[in-house]
C-alpha cells in the first residue's frame, strides 16, 4: 500500500489550518517537538507585548486577566478540571517541578512509574528525594496494569506516575484504566500530558494533569499548564502562599512569568476547540496509520508503533550503521524536512539505541510522508 491508496479525514481542518498559518519554508513534521503558530496567535502575543509597552508590564497582565481566566476554565474543562484547579507556569517540567517543590513528600517516598518513564521526568521525581518503584511494560511499552494492580495492592506508593503518550514512541498509554484503578486503591495518580493534550483526550479522571503550550496545541514555546484536583492541592504547601482573594494553587503560578506566551496559549486553545477536537484527534490518527504505512521499510527504516495505535506520531528504528542525529540533520539541510532525532536518555528503562520521531499535524498531506520516505 502507498500513500496514494490512502485516505485522511477532514481535508478542510487542514486547510483552514494551513491558512491560518505562516507558509512554511519546509516540510514540518516535527509538532511533538513544537508546533507552528497561528497568525492570531503570534498577533495576540505581539499584541500583549505592545500593551506592556504602552501601559506596562502588570497593567497589561491586570487587563489580560479575565481572557487568561477564560483560559483556565477552558483548559480544566480538556483536563476533566475546573478553573480553580488550573495554573499556568513555565513547562511541562517546570510543572512537575512546581508540584514536586510544593507536596514536600518525605525523602525516600515511594513512587510508582512505568519502565518506559520519561527520563528527565524521572530526575525530577528522584533530585526530590523519591525512590521510583518500576511498574512492567508490554512490549508496546504500555503499562502492565495487571502488574500495577499487585503493587497497589500490596504495597501501594505514594503516588502513581504516567506520561501519557511518550516522547519516544507514539504509544497511548490507559490512563483511563490506571486513573480508575489508583481511584479504586486510594493513591494519586499524576499524568504527563505533555505528548497528549491537544492530540488525544486527557480526560480520563487523573488527580494532576500538567503539559505544555508548544507542542500538539500549537501555542507559544515557554509556556506550561498544571492541573491539579482540590485532594491533592490539599497537601501542597507552596512556599509562597497565595493572596487571600485567589485560588491557593495559584500560588504555583510564577508572576514574573511571560504573560504574552498565556495569552498565547488561551488563544490557541481557543483554535483547538474551534476545530473540534474529535475532528483534530481523527485527523492526527490517520496521519499516524498513513505515516507507519509509508515508512515502514522506506531505505531500511522500521516503525515502532503498532500500524493502528490513535496518535499522529511514528518513531522509526534505523538501518543498521545508520546515524540518527546524522540522518536527522540531512533531512532538514537537503530536503526541508523538520524531523526529531529521539536518543536513549528519553526513556532510558526501555531504549536500547537512538530513533527517528515523525509527528505531523493536520495541515500534513500524505505528499508530505510520501516525501519524507523518498528521503530517506
Amino acid at each position: 500500500m502507498t500513500a496514494l491508496d490512502l485516505l485522511l479525514p477532514h481535508d478542510d481542518l487542514a486547510d483552514a489550518w494551513r491558512a491560518g498559518r505562516p507558509r512554511a519554508a519546509g516540510r514540518h513534521l516535527d509538532s511533538a517537538a513544537c508546533s507552528r503558530q497561528s497568525e492570531r496567535v503570534l498577533g495576540a502575543v505581539a499584541q500583549h507585548a505592545r500593551h506592556e509597552a504602552e501601559l506596562g508590564g502588570y497593567v497589561a497582565q491586570a487587563a489580560a486577566e479575565h481572557l487568561l481566566q477564560q483560559g483556565r476554565s477552558v483548559i480544566g474543562g480538556l483536563a476533566g478540571m475546573a478553573a480553580a484547579d488550573v495554573v499556568f507556569v513555565e513547562s511541562a517540567q517546570a510543572a512537575l517541578g512546581a508540584l514536586l517543590a510544593a507536596w514536600r513528600l518525605p525523602a525516600g517516598t515511594r513512587v510508582a512509574a512505568p519502565t518506559g518513564e520519561y527520563g528527565p521526568n524521572l530526575a525530577l521525581l528522584r533530585a526530590a528525594g523519591l525512590e521510583v518503584v518500576p511498574v512492567a511494560s508490554d512490549g508496546d511499552g504500555r503499562v502492565d496494569v495487571a502488574a500495577l494492580e499487585r503493587l497497589l495492592v500490596a504495597d501501594p506508593p505514594r503516588f502513581v506516575h504516567l506520561t501519557h503518550v511518550g516522547s519516544h514512541r507514539g504509544v497511548v498509554q490507559p490512563a483511563r484504566e490506571v486513573a480508575a484503578l489508583c481511584r479504586a486503591h486510594g493513591v494519586p495518580l499524576v499524568l504527563d500530558a505533555a505528548q497528549s493534550l491537544g492530540h488525544v483526550d486527557v480526560d480520563l479522571g487523573a488527580d494532576v494533569v500538567y503539559s505544555t503550550s508548544r507542542k500538539w496545541l500549537a501555542g507559544p514555546r515557554g509556556v506550561g499548564v498544571l492541573c491539579v484536583r482540590p485532594a491533592v492541592a490539599a497537601e501542597l504547601t507552596p512556599a509562597v502562599p497565595a493572596p487571600g482573594d485567589v485560588p491557593p494553587l495559584r500560588a504555583l503560578e510564577s508572576g514574573e512569568a511571560h504573560v504574552a506566551g498565556r495569552v498565547g496559549l488561551v488563544l490557541a486553545v481557543g483554535e483547538h476547540l474551534a476545530s473540534g477536537p474529535d475532528r483534530v484527534r481523527e485527523r492526527l490518527a490517520a496521519l499516524g496509520r498513513a505515516a507507519r504505512t509509508v515508512l515502514d521499510g522506506a531505505a531500511g527504516w522500521s516503525v515502532v508503533e503498532p500500524a493502528g495505535e490513535p496518535t499522529s506520531t511514528t518513531t522509526l528504528r534505523p538501518p543498521d550503521g545508520v546515524d540518527v542525529a546524522a540522518t536527522r540533520a540531512r533531512l532538514l539541510a537537503e530536503h526541508g524536512v523538520v524531523t526529531t532525532a529521539a536518543g536513549p536518555e528519553r526513556a532510558p528503562g526501555e531504549m536500547t539505541g537512538p530513533v527517528l520521531r515523525v509527528s505531523p499535524h493536520v495541515d500534513a498531506t500524505l505528499d508530505d510522508l510520501e516525501a519524507l520516505a523518498a528521503a530517506l
